[in-house]
């Protein structure tokens, strides 16, 4: 029984291919059991997410019963295993994925020449070779096949056409050009796609060109986007970034640039973007790895203001300083850290809300009690600011008392 093929793609709509509990849970340190991939995976399902790869089947047996779990438990997005290019790998993801009619097999071969000389020892005949065998035998058992051409980046070109296009031909419906080892470049991956779309898509008008991009020159989100400007129509990503190395493309960043750069990229995505935090504090849980604070999207610097200029600026309006809503990513709203940096504007604020009105004279006073308790301790709580506030006022009023 073949797989369902996979509904005409709308031009302005983005696939987005989640790898969290493929790429992303066999980084040292994320790695997670069966029970955690299922509640991930339906939270990944929550959020949107087109394409879940569930796993390796053939990396070990524990893989193949967890991609064969979330396929056959959670429903919704299409489900994918990870296949070398060999009839044993296809068959047993296969296996993994038989309980699922929206299954997709993820053939990977790397095609670089360092690749090739060093692990695999074929040409590039035989790699080409090696391809369409793999693509055409798949095609025996899915409708949705995607073929990778590992290490894409330091591949010759004219070579990396040749494959894709082969394998193409051979019946591949998505075509990833990953970054594998985070070498490349937003204008050097840009040309590449624009150079591979040029070959490819005249002859295959619905053929899916894909970006998978790793993060070890911290470039891996840059690089995703110049894919996507260059006619990439599937980004593979991992929620807060993880994955081999220094990781992958980062799914909440992602997205939110498309999103919050609609007028420049003119796509979107299917992501229910409210629930971004909630998937990623979920996978810190899980994974029992914290998320910097200063990280984007989900950090918890990220809709956090305490220097004085810049809070003034969001008392005022939230634009000056916010591009995007807290609450579209799923904070309860923009936090104004009391601290050493902070004026009298975020002050004045803070105390009115919790019922202490200041102006004048008074302002002045706790103003100057704040700031030296901050120099003591940094950040300021409301019951350390009540603190400041009752005995400024107190001290005050009784000076006041003593001049009448």
């Amino acid at each position: 029984m073949h797989s369902v093929a996979p509904p005409p793609r709308a031009p302005d709509r983005i696939i987005v291919f989640d790898t969290t509990l493929r790429d992303g849970e066999q980084a040292p340190g994320f790695s997670m059991s069966v029970a955690a991939k299922l509640t991930m995976a339906t939270a990944l399902r929550d959020l949107g997410v087109d394409v879940i790869e569930a796993g390796f089947a053939a990396a070990s047996p524990g893989d193949a019963e967890a991609v064969r779990r979330v396929a056959g438990e959670v429903e919704g997005p299409v489900f994918c295993s990870l296949s070398r290019a060999n009839e044993a790998d296809i068959r047993t993801a296969y296996g993994a994925l038989q309980s699922t009619p929206k299954r997709r097999l993820h053939i990977f071969l790397s095609t670089s020449p360092i690749h090739r000389a060093a692990k695999l020892k074929m040409s590039r005949g035989e790699v080409l070779d090696a391809a369409v065998r793999a693509v055409s035998f798949a095609r025996t058992l899915f409708d949705d096949v995607e073929f990778s051409a590992e290490d894409a980046i330091r591949t010759e070109r004219e070579f990396l056409c040749d494959v894709m296009e082969a394998v193409a031909e051979a019946g591949a419906t998505t075509l990833n050009i990953p970054d594998t080892v985070g070498y490349s470049t937003p204008a050097e991956i840009g040309a590449l796609f624009t150079e591979v779309r040029g070959r490819i898509m005249p002859r295959f008008p619905d053929a899916v060109l894909s970006a998978h991009c790793h993060d070890d020159l911290g470039m891996a989100v840059a690089n995703t986007l110049s894919a996507v400007a260059s006619g990439a129509r599937q980004v593979e990503v991992a929620v807060n970034g993880i994955g081999e190395r220094a990781g992958n493309c980062a799914l909440e960043e992602v997205v939110m640039a498309l999103r919050t750069r609609r007028d420049l990229y003119g796509v979107d995505t299917g992501v229910d973007t409210t629930k971004l935090l909630a998937t990623s504090r979920l996978l810190s849980a899980l994974t029992r790895s914290p998320v910097a604070r200063n990280k984007a999207i989900v950090g918890g610097n990220a809709f956090a203001h305490e220097a004085g200029i810049h809070q003034h600026g969001m008392i005022a309006d939230a634009r000056t300083y916010e591009i995007m809503r807290p609450e579209d990513v799923g904070f309860a709203g923009t936090h104004l850290v009391l601290g050493k940096h902070s004026g009298r504007a975020a002050i004045a604020q803070r105390a009115d809300a919790l019922g202490y009105p200041l102006n004048g004279n008074e302002l002045a006073q706790v103003f100057a009690g704040f700031k030296r308790r901050a120099d003591e301790i940094g950040e300021i709580d409301d019951r350390e600011l009540i603190a400041i506030i009752v005995g400024s006022t107190s001290t005050a009023g009784g000076a006041r008392a003593a001049i009448s």
